[in-house]
Parts: C-alpha cells; structure tokens; sequence
C-alpha cells in the first residue's frame, strides 16, 4: 500500500525592515529591535520622522535662499546704452556699453529691442561679460533678429 506524506502549508514571512539603530531585521511596526529596546519604550512615530526631514528641507531651502542673496548684494544696479550699430554679414553688430552702480562685480541680461516698436517685436537677449563695480564696459555682440538693415535699437539691462 503507497504512503503519501502530507506538506503542511507554507506560512508566508512576515515583512521586515532594519532596526534603525543597528541594522537586525525587525517587523514593520516597530522601528527598534529588542536589544535596542530592551525595556520596550514606545518607538518613534513615523510622522516623526517625516517631520524631521521637512525641517530638514526647509532649514536647507532658507540657508540657499539666504547665500544665494549674499553672494548676489552689491551687483548692480546696470544701465545699458547702444554704442553703435553696424550692418554685418549675418545681422547686426551692436556695441552696448553697460554701467555697473554696484559695489561688486558681476554680469548682466540685456534685452536689445527696436527703439521704434518701444520694447515690443523682436528682441535679442544677450549675456554682458563682467563689469566692475562702479565701472563702464564697451562690449559688441552681433544679433541676427532684426535683419541686416541698421535702424535705431534700444537696450534695457537688468541686475540679476
């Protein structure tokens, strides 16, 4: 007579994540293992720990916002004026000489419209090379977006 062994069922394990002081597998609703614990103090609440890393992220946040505004104080004001416009292959060259009025050096955006349309229609958007603090720089930049035809341009510059 054949004999059958019966398998009992396979009981599925229980999920687990590391204790988060010394790594031992523990289950997923307790953040300690028991030599970690041993007097079983209540654990640390997940929203704590979620409240933890956003005060994290937003003391991170301010500390940029506020290097970014020290690193940035004392660059510009700038004015800008066109120099002169000359007819090039490709366009038109157009020598900007812009004025740094702050106490540190920097660079700045330009934006070169048509002085007729009074800041609308095409417009160049060029980056100016460094300028000293409380100093003028002459630079040129050929622009392609109002044809090879010289006509009246103006500028308008911006502190970043």
């Amino acid at each position: 007579m054949p004999t059958t062994m019966s398998v009992a069922p396979r009981v599925p394990a229980e999920q687990t994540h590391p204790c988060v002081r010394c790594g031992r597998q523990v289950s997923l609703d307790v953040s300690l293992c028991e030599f970690c614990n041993p007097l079983g103090l209540s654990q640390p609440a997940a929203s704590q720990a979620h409240g933890t890393v956003f005060v994290a992220i937003v003391a991170a946040v301010v500390l940029l916002a506020l290097a970014g505004r020290l690193a940035l104080s004392g660059v510009g004001p700038f004015h800008g004026q066109v120099a002169a416009v000359t007819p090039s292959a490709t366009g038109l060259l157009v020598a900007l000489t812009v004025h740094n009025d702050g106490t540190k050096e920097g660079s700045t955006t330009c934006r070169i419209t048509e002085t007729a349309r009074a800041g609308t229609g095409p417009a160049a958007v060029v980056l100016t090379p460094h300028v000293a603090a409380g100093q003028s720089l002459t630079f040129s930049t050929s622009v392609e977006q109002f044809g090879t035809t010289v006509l009246p341009l103006a500028v308008d510059c911006h502190s970043p």
